[in-house]
């Protein structure tokens, strides 16, 4: 606001007409707790505190550009569900063409020995049994593996963080103490029962290779064919990897995210949990939480016109799920992204004055609250008339 300009204000009522100032400015109900306030209420509030108090009211935004932010914000969400699913879809079939892969390179291996060898000297017969018990005690080795927490009971295996007791139900800590990678066992740690299969698949095959067949050149065709049949299996898997790390790359790039970059975090406000600090009474959901160099930063995606540079509003928005991130996870992140489009992003500190800049404002939506007073805090007529609450503004300029 600039000087010499003149501030019409019309009182309004308190909410929180109990509640009290603590010593460290944020204020409490007659509990203890702190007042909440959201990451949009700062975002309307520093645009204009009329429009928080016209939302507070029930009063809800009404434009075509928001009804259209809505369907991106929708469209944004489903894409990064869609990419994610690509990405762990890929892992899985590289990881299970890896698997059979070495299957095939040992039948590869059997194949070329029982073609060149000049004769066996044993009964084939037995020792096909014996391949075969061999199998399934693979096989049930490999089950009872998988089954049984034995890695827990021995004390061996990969250590991993252990989740605080708090935290446990929310969304965005299951992710991020998750190892990045880990599903069930299988992809870190699971190497043992992975091998009991292939194991079990290995011999079995050559069981039935030495049971069904008299002599070592049926062996060899016998083995053959199934290594061909093991190696059309495997491409197929093959195929669908590289076909779900195509589509997670195309996606990727449409969201403005690295090929490996991992998103721990999607708002879709309807299943994604609701951060919240309680001890300045902060709470919102970030659009996506992204892990970038090992740190988990917030980014909140804006549509409509692509301003020069981020607005005070979304500034303060974005400095809250800073703020939630930090105290959710206890890990405090370097900076935080607004996007404004395709390939318009914005890196905003979470720095010293950023974060006195979001206290301040938490603590005057917070005064509002106890106190009343909502006023508009500008003299700008165009300001008002992009406002999508101006049609229940006592104090509208126009």
């Amino acid at each position: 606001m600039s000087g010499g300009e003149t501030i019409e204000s019309t009182s309004r009522k308190p909410t929180h007409p109990q509640a009290k100032e603590g010593g460290d400015g944020f204020w409490r109900d007659a509990d203890g707790r702190a007042l909440p306030v959201s990451a949009s209420d700062l975002e309307r509030f520093t645009y204009c505190p009329m429009s928080w108090h016209l939302s507070m009211q029930g009063h809800s935004g009404q434009s075509e550009a928001i009804e259209q932010g809505k369907e991106v914000h929708r469209a944004i969400h489903e894409s990064i569900e869609a990419m994610q699913e690509h990405r762990f879809r890929s892992r899985r079939n590289l990881l299970i063409w890896q698997w059979w892969f070495g299957v095939i390179v040992v039948l590869t291996i059997d194949t070329i020995a029982f073609q060149n060898a000049d004769n066996i000297n044993f009964n084939t017969t037995e020792f096909s049994k014996l391949l075969a018990m061999a199998a399934l005690s693979s096989l049930v080795v490999g089950i009872g593996a998988v089954l049984i927490p034995w890695r827990t009971m021995l004390g061996v295996g990969p250590k991993y963080p252990e989740i605080p007791p708090e935290a446990e139900a929310r969304a965005l800590v299951a992710p991020v103490f998750e190892p990045v990678g880990f599903k069930g066992g299988w992809f870190e740690g699971g190497w043992i029962e992975a091998a009991m299969f292939i194991s079990a698949i290995v011999l079995a095959v050559h069981a039935m290779a030495l049971r069904f067949v008299s002599n070592q050149n049926q062996a060899a065709f016998v083995l053959a064919v199934t290594t061909i049949g093991w190696m059309l299996l495997a491409s197929v898997r093959l195929q669908r990897a590289l076909i779900n790390n195509h589509e997670a790359q195309v996606l990727a790039g449409k969201n403005d995210l690295g090929a490996t970059t991992q998103v721990t975090y999607s708002d879709d406000d309807k299943s994604s949990e609701l951060l919240v600090d309680e001890r300045t009474g902060l709470r919102g959901r970030p659009d996506q939480i992204v892990i970038i160099d090992g740190e988990f930063i917030p980014v909140e995606q804006k549509t409509g016109k692509v301003p020069e540079k981020p607005h005070k509003s979304h500034t303060v928005q974005i400095l809250a799920y800073a703020a939630l991130v930090d105290s959710t996870t206890g890990k405090t992140p370097p900076y935080c992204i607004l996007r404004y489009g395709q390939e318009n992003l914005h890196q905003v500190l979470w720095n010293e004055t950023n974060q006195n800049l979001l206290f301040d404002a938490v603590k005057g939506v917070q005064r509002l609250m106890a106190n009343g007073g909502a006023a508009r805090n500008h003299n700008r007529p165009g300001k008002c008339r992009h406002c999508s609450r101006r049609y229940a503004c006592e104090d509208s300029l126009i």
